[in-house]
């Protein structure tokens, strides 16, 4: 049987040889103006026949067998490196040359433990290292190879792939059959003398292959795919690591003596310990793709893996799932791996205020979180704001009076991203500065800005959606008006006929008691409507005009002191343009509330004062106060009311009433410590001549 198969791989290898001669000769005739591939590919078809021939005449194990072995391999390399470089896409990244080089490399180290193969002849020990170095190194190269086989196919232009399908499944049809070769060899601990036969069988039929390739006479392109080249270097990574593992316990093994099962468990326990105690760590994943995407890829981002992560984020649904406004800061701030961030949006009034928060308590955001002018610089430029540049005064066309104080005052603020949509402003994002610092580039900027725009534009319909929600709850509340007014006729009715049987019934004792009682019941039933109802002006408000301030704040505490206690430390002489009705509506809202919010001897506090061309009345009490979750998300919507039976609609009302006179409605509130309603109105143009004198001053 051993005769036989050295028969077999004597021809086969001789065959080998032959075929690849003649298809280098060919190819050597066949091109009078050679290029650089064509070369390459001309010599490795003859490293190729030169590596059968030395098998063929020395047999497989031979020094010279092993040597010609690694120079055919190199051959390869270079073609399929120089094959890469000849596509469209040159500009490949550094990752993918890092692993031809790093196959090179390993080539040249095969040759060198080979070439001391025969000099430890005399020491089993350091002769066993060297073979099983030998084949690791040989296992490696071939898992490499495989690697960029794949790589070069899956990154050629798919109109252009069939004509590199020959070359690459030849070369993978090699390797893969090295790879089961020393495989197989390492399990068994001895050469498998079946396959070694059968390699030059084998690669004459490869032979062909290449010829037919030659004669499609291609035009291979190839352009470089991030994630392709990406998932290689991962592979290859994953592939060095196990076999360093493999490689260092074994030597510790050889060497190692009395102590090599310690060495060896001390070994992995520390190389497992390095790779639990790294990769979950947010800094160092966050450092290991600042560098890989700076030195390895053309490109920082993998957009499409950008694009699925950030659609998976904003749409993701389920009840467990994170609020919608938070996804979308969080959606925005995975990109630039920003730990926290913020979100702005504009009230009903124009103002930005805080929305929502995504892992970041610490940053304190006032009640008027912008100036009067950031709206409408973001919304004309659309400007991607970083801080480090604005504190370093470093930017340019940026107007620095629309970036509030806060922000750039708070040094954990990064970067500020408006978010556009129709030129109109539907918010800002505020990233907290990344775990790994770094300045903004050309392609955050693009990628933030078109970020930016889309979310904008979920943001809108978002805001649609719920003012369709709200339309569609006042539908209901007219619904319940009907059911209200239904039971008011039928009080009416009561009372009507009670009326009618007391001119024929008055002087009757008895018909007096029913009476007295029908009425008390009624009266009764008249207070719980008008408890379920709220306050609606129903006559047409009158246009806002001069109001003297302080007088219309006295008479309302002279109606509400027999309700509770109500006190005031500043009110000053001022006079806004308003309409006396609907303050007076609007401040009733108010004060009820805080009594509602306060215990018994907790007076109120109602103050009015000058803020710039404004007049701010204010309404202070120490109750429970209310968190900033109930105040963003709830205070202001129609029918949510954190008290018994209530319409939750007073609030609502109250600002809208502000807004209709050309005012707002301020609050600031903590939990424990109650809360602070302000009411903003305009002063009159009609001023005194000392308040016009203290404008001009200020």
């Amino acid at each position: 049987m051993f005769a036989i198969l050295t028969e077999v791989s004597f021809f086969g290898h001789g065959l080998a040889a032959a075929l690849f001669a003649a298809l280098t000769i060919w190819q050597f005739q066949r091109q009078t103006d050679r290029n650089k591939m064509q070369m390459t590919l001309i010599i490795a078809l003859a490293l190729t026949s030169f590596w059968a021939l030395t098998v063929s005449v020395e047999g497989a194990f031979s020094p010279i067998s092993n040597f010609s072995e690694s120079v055919r391999n190199m051959g390869w390399l270079l073609f399929m490196f120089v094959l890469l470089r000849n596509g469209e896409g040159r500009d490949e990244p550094i990752a993918v040359k890092a692993i031809y080089v790093a196959l090179a490399l390993v080539l040249v180290s095969q040759i060198v433990v080979d070439s001391l193969i025969p000099i430890f002849s005399g020491s089993p020990r350091l002769l066993s290292m060297a073979a099983y170095t030998a084949l690791v190194l040989r296992m490696l190269f071939a898992v490499g190879a495989l690697v960029l086989v794949h790589n070069l196919y899956s990154i050629s232009a798919p109109e252009t792939r069939w004509g590199i399908r020959l070359p690459m499944a030849s070369l993978a049809a090699i390797w893969t059959y090295d790879l089961n070769l020393f495989t197989i060899t390492y399990l068994t601990q001895q050469f498998s003398v079946e396959l070694t036969a059968m390699r030059g069988p084998a690669m004459a039929c490869i032979a062909p292959i290449l010829a037919l390739a030659s004669i499609r006479n291609t035009e291979w392109t190839i352009k470089l795919s991030r994630s392709v080249a990406f998932r290689s270097l991962s592979l290859v990574a994953i592939g060095g690591y196990l076999l360093m593992m493999v490689i260092i316990a074994t030597a510790l093994e050889i060497i190692g003596g009395d102590y090599a099962r310690l060495a060896q468990i001390s070994f992995l326990f520390g190389t497992s310990v390095a790779a639990l105690v790294l990769l979950p760590s947010g800094k160092f994943r966050a450092w290991f793709k600042v560098k890989m995407a700076k030195n390895f890829f053309q490109h920082r981002y993998d957009y499409r893996s950008e694009w699925i992560r950030f659609t998976d984020t904003i749409g993701r649904p389920g009840s467990d799932s994170a609020p919608f406004h938070e996804r979308v800061v969080k959606a925005i701030a995975d990109i630039t791996d920003s730990p926290a961030g913020i979100l702005l949006m504009p009230d009903d009034s124009g103002r930005l205020t805080l929305q929502s928060r995504w892992n970041w308590q610490t940053i304190q955001v006032p009640a008027r979180a912008c100036t009067s002018r950031t709206v409408p610089f973001f919304e004309e430029t659309g400007h991607i704001i970083e801080f480090d540049a604005l504190r370093a005064d470093q930017v340019e066309e940026v107007d620095l009076g629309a970036i509030p104080e806060w922000m750039t005052n708070d040094p954990q603020t990064w970067a500020a991203v408006p978010l556009v949509h129709f030129d109109r402003l539907a918010g800002i994002v505020l990233l907290a500065r990344p775990r790994v610092n770094r300045t903004l580039d050309w392609e955050d900027l693009d990628m933030l800005r078109v970020v930016g725009r889309q979310v904008a534009s979920y943001l809108s319909e978002a805001r649609s959606q719920e003012s369709l929600s709200e339309a569609q709850r006042f539908e209901e509340f007219n619904r319940r008006m009907a059911f209200i007014m239904h039971d008011i006729k039928n009080l009416v009715s009561q009372l009507s006929l009670l009326a009618r049987n007391a001119k024929r019934h008055a002087d009757n004792p008895e018909f007096q008691t029913d009476m007295i009682a029908t009425l008390q019941d009624s009266a009764d039933k008249m207070n719980g409507l008008l408890e379920r109802l709220s306050q609606h002006n129903k006559a047409k408000p009158e246009e806002p005009k001069p109001v003297k301030v302080a007088a219309l704040l006295q008479s309302i505490i002279e109606k509400k002191r027999l309700l509770h206690a109500i006190e005031s430390t500043q009110i000053e002489d001022l006079t806004a343009m308003a309409d006396p009705a609907r303050v007076d509506q609007i401040l009733g809202h108010l004060i009820q509330n805080a009594i509602d919010a306060s215990s018994e001897g907790q007076p109120i506090i109602l103050n009015a004062r000058r803020r710039d061309l404004s007049v701010a009345i204010e309404v202070l009490d120490r109750g429970e106060g209310m968190s900033s979750e109930f105040i963003r998300s709830q205070l202001f919507k129609p029918f949510a009311s954190s008290k018994d039976g209530g319409f939750g609609i007073g609030a609502f009302e109250a600002r809208s009433l502000a807004i209709a006179m050309g005012g707002r409605l301020e609050v600031e509130s903590k939990e424990g410590s109650g809360s602070r309603f302000t009411l903003i109105l305009p002063l009159a143009s009609k001023l005194s001549e000392s308040e016009l004198a203290d404008e001009r001053a200020a």
